[in-house]
């Protein structure tokens, strides 16, 4: 592989509270680029697992993916990315997006124009984090704020879109610092979503995938299927569009009564073109097939029953 672009390793949401920092730890010493961690409803916060690792460890970057408009103040998340980025300068990188509409309807904070929060969200941070003044939008009704000098990083940290849709992605392209894809992030789907961010400036393009490898790539590839039982869900079709078994792939969906079903008929050619999989050889080469459709760090979730040993063998690819 010619690692033209990052490989980083995602930390598992539901990891026991034991094994959090022993992971970051063991993803730094085995020489992944990036750790990223997640705000998903109901599990654990972002900023407090990112301020965590970052501190346990000495050498990796550290993304949070991603921090949901919905959930905090821009103000106050300004302060929290410009702390990080103070306290581990140069590792921090930040994505912020719209959250799962289930998500952030359950705990009453979706609004009426999620296009128009998103902007006025970024805007607001990014500027603030550099030591801007924030004035009032629709959404974000600063009124006049800004850091203190003091507080203001001197290596601010990388903002970037989590985003889907293709208002989104523009969006993404003309104010975010880079635009994360979640899984799975398919050649085709990168490439895709590449023209609508259309930047005009630096822009990174993350992508996270399901991964597992093994000297047998038969066992790598079942056993990674347990990360794809979501994807036959309506807020993954952008995911599949752009593949040219994507009709295939919904009539197996409305076929399967549930999603266990669903993800165990997959054929292994597409659990293949969905995940990172296979031998170390096969892994490394669709890390390739990534960077060159565009993608900058390609983020791996590690699929397995021990998340350790898991991402252990995860780093044969590197």
């Amino acid at each position: 592989m010619s690692r033209s672009g990052s490989v980083g390793v995602m930390l598992p949401r539901d990891l026991a509270p034991s094994q959090v920092l022993p992971f970051a730890r063991r993803a730094d010493e085995l020489g992944f680029d990036e750790l990223w961690v997640v705000e998903d409803l109901g599990f654990r916060g972002g900023v407090a697992q990112a301020a965590a690792v970052l501190a346990a460890t000495g050498r990796i970057r550290v993304g949070i993916g991603l921090l949901p408009v919905g959930a905090r103040n821009a103000a106050f998340a300004a302060m929290e990315v410009a702390t990080l980025g103070q306290l581990f300068p140069g590792r921090v990188d930040v994505g912020i997006g719209h959250g799962m509409p289930g998500w952030m309807r359950s705990v009453g904070e979706w609004p009426a124009s999620p296009l128009t929060l998103l902007d006025e969200y970024l805007r607001a941070v990014i500027a603030l984090v550099r030591g801007d003044v924030v004035e009032p939008g629709e959404y974000v009704a600063l009124d006049a704020v800004r850091l203190e000098d003091a507080c203001v990083p001197g290596d601010a940290p990388r903002i970037l879109a989590g985003v889907r849709g293709p208002k989104s992605l523009a969006l993404s392209g003309r104010v975010a610092d880079g635009t994360i894809l979640a899984e799975p992030t398919t050649p085709e789907y990168a490439r895709a979503a590449l023209k609508y961010v259309d930047a005009q400036r630096p822009h990174r393009l993350v992508g996270y995938n399901v991964a597992a490898v093994d000297s047998d790539a038969g066992v790598a590839v079942e056993a990674v299927r347990a990360g794809l039982e979501w994807i036959g869900e309506p807020d993954w079709v952008p995911h599949l569009a752009p593949l040219p078994f994507a009709d295939e792939f919904a009539a197996l969906r409305r076929e399967s009564g549930s999603r266990e079903e669903f993800v165990r008929r997959l054929p292994e050619e597409w659990v293949r073109q969905l995940a990172v999989t296979g031998t170390p050889e096969d892994a490394r080469a669709r890390l390739d097939e990534l960077f060159a459709a565009g993608v900058d760090s390609a983020v791996l979730f590690p699929i397995g029953a021990d998340p350790v040993q898991a991402v252990e063998r995860l780093a044969a690819v590197l």
